[in-house]
């Protein structure tokens, strides 16, 4: 699912693959700039914006992209074949002499001039991956609406620009809080810890090819079995009681299983996507609700507050 870690990822492999080049082909298949033509002109740079893709060309000209669900560009050579989906998901062909980049399934595309993109994005608010990024502004908008569910106040890109639906689940895990408690019943010094947080998650992963926000291991012992008794012609009903019958043979005695050793535990995520699943912390199943039409998952041993 692409967020801000992600879609920096995007813009850093097609700003490897575009800028400095000349566009030899250029194919917006989106009814409303359907005849535009960028062929010839220099790709100057790609940028990440929040969870927003800049493609900036000279002329004045910017490509404005956003991923949301299940988005992707691809970047291919000219002679590799394409993987990224079926022809009819194509919605861009950006290409110079030596790559060709593909976007698939895009559900924002559209040219605008590059004077005009904070019609796109001048809304967001600070860019967690952004080299201007300042955790103030975040706070202020966050404690704007004490009474909004954290959730849905990490999601809303006007508060803070690069969450999404798998960091909000993995933040409101690590405060130990759900996502439905509102902002405002947030413990004291939590939401300035949990926006410090955000920034180093995303920034840990901005290079990573999987998305990871759980420490290298988890640790957990599982829980202590009962005695096990011996087998063989002296064990049975008889011989546990401490009762010998015919040649007098002493009855063996139980022997206690080991001590059970840690078991390392390689997880990516804490709860996103386990539902059902023992949470790795406390062990108890990870539960599975929507939020605002999106899949949320929490643990209802480790996380207190409200839920549905």
């Amino acid at each position: 699912m692409p967020e801000g870690d992600t879609v920096l990822q995007t813009a850093s492999r097609l700003h490897e693959a575009l800028a400095g080049q000349v566009l030899t082909r250029s194919d917006l298949r989106v009814p409303r700039f359907a005849t535009a033509d960028l062929s010839g002109r220099t790709v100057l740079d790609v940028t990440a914006r929040g969870k927003h893709l800049l493609t900036r060309v000279e002329g004045g000209l910017t490509l404005h992209s956003h991923l949301r669900m299940d988005g992707a560009w691809r970047v291919y050579a000219p002679d590799e074949r394409w993987r990224g989906g079926p022809g009819h998901q194509i919605r861009a062909i950006l290409a110079n002499t030596e790559h060709i980049a593909v976007g698939y399934r895009l559900p924002v595309l559209e040219l605008l001039r590059t004077s005009e993109e904070d019609r796109v994005v001048g809304h967001l608010g600070p860019d967690l991956l952004g080299p201007d990024w300042d955790p103030g502004p975040a706070l202020d908008r966050l404690l704007a609406a004490p009474e909004r569910p954290l959730g849905e106040a990490l999601l809303d890109q006007r508060n803070l620009a690069g969450i999404g639906n798998v960091y909000k689940c993995e933040l409101c895990f690590l405060a130990r809080v759900t996502p439905w408690l509102p902002v405002g019943a947030l413990p004291d010094g939590v939401l300035p810890r949990l926006v410090t947080l955000a920034e180093r998650l995303l920034n840990a992963n901005r290079d990573r090819p999987t998305r990871t926000t759980t420490i290298t291991s988890e640790l957990r012992t599982p829980p202590p079995l009962g005695p096990r008794t011996g087998t063989g012609s002296g064990s049975g009903a008889g011989a546990a009681s401490g009762s010998g019958v015919g040649s007098g043979a002493r009855a063996e005695r139980p022997r206690a299983r080991p001590a059970p050793r840690p078991v390392r535990v390689q997880e990516r995520l804490y709860v996103y996507g386990r539902a059902r699943r023992p949470c790795l912390r406390c062990g108890t199943p990870i539960r599975l609700a929507d939020q605002d039409d999106r899949p949320t998952y929490w643990c209802p041993g480790c996380q207190s507050g409200p839920t549905p």
